[in-house]
């Protein structure tokens, strides 16, 4: 109840407050063209990251406690940024996890082990080692990060990067039409005040 009072509180500031509205246009991007997004029924808010950018990690004790406040008619979705090199690696990481059921769980894991303890994670055997010390069954991770599977998705995931045209992390992408970051909102917590409003412009035009 108090997720759809909230809704509906968010829907009601961008009906009834132009100004904010207006505002909130001079700190996202329009999208050429609209990217179909996984679940139609919902409003989707994607986070596009990488496990080795420092704002990506610095921007989780800000974005979790949010995520866990959205309504149920919003979707959020963690992409991974696939950039080339590392990006790829990691990328091809968190969507192994996501396949096995751990990305919730094991995402703070590896934040912490390559901002805090150095670990770059360079290859799957020391990826495997870290999950492994962390509850994930190694011969599983390395099968499911070596699946077809897991590669398909990794090729389907760098096509979708294209189409909301990001250049850097973390981005956000509300219902595959905006986008916006951290700097263009002007700030962490800009970036969800944002993010919000999109979603209750979305929500307004439904």
């Amino acid at each position: 109840m108090k997720k759809l009072m909230a809704a509906a509180a968010l829907t009601a500031m961008a009906l009834f407050n132009p100004a904010m509205a207006a505002d909130a246009g001079k700190h996202y991007q329009e999208l050429r063209a609209p990217v179909p997004v996984s679940e139609p029924s919902k409003i989707e808010v994607v986070e596009l990251f990488w496990f080795g950018c420092p704002h990506c990690y610095d921007l989780e004790d800000t974005i979790e406690p949010w995520v866990e406040q959205l309504p149920e008619d919003v979707n959020f979705v963690r992409i991974p940024a696939m950039f080339g090199g590392a990006w790829n690696t990691h990328g091809q990481l968190y969507l192994a996890l996501e396949a096995m059921g751990n990305a919730k769980e094991m995402t703070p894991v590896v934040f912490k082990a390559y901002h805090q303890d150095g670990n770059k994670l360079a290859d799957v055997e020391a990826m495997a080692d870290l999950l492994a010390a962390n509850g994930v069954d190694r011969a599983e991770f390395i099968k499911t990060y070596n699946s077809f599977a897991v590669k398909s998705k990794v090729e389907k995931i760098k096509k979708l990067g294209m189409a909301y045209g990001a250049t850097g992390v973390p981005s956000v992408i509300v219902n595959g039409k905006y986008r916006l970051d951290v700097g263009s909102a002007g700030g962490k917590q800009e970036l969800l005040q944002v993010t919000d409003e999109l979603i209750a412009k979305e929500r307004a035009a439904q």
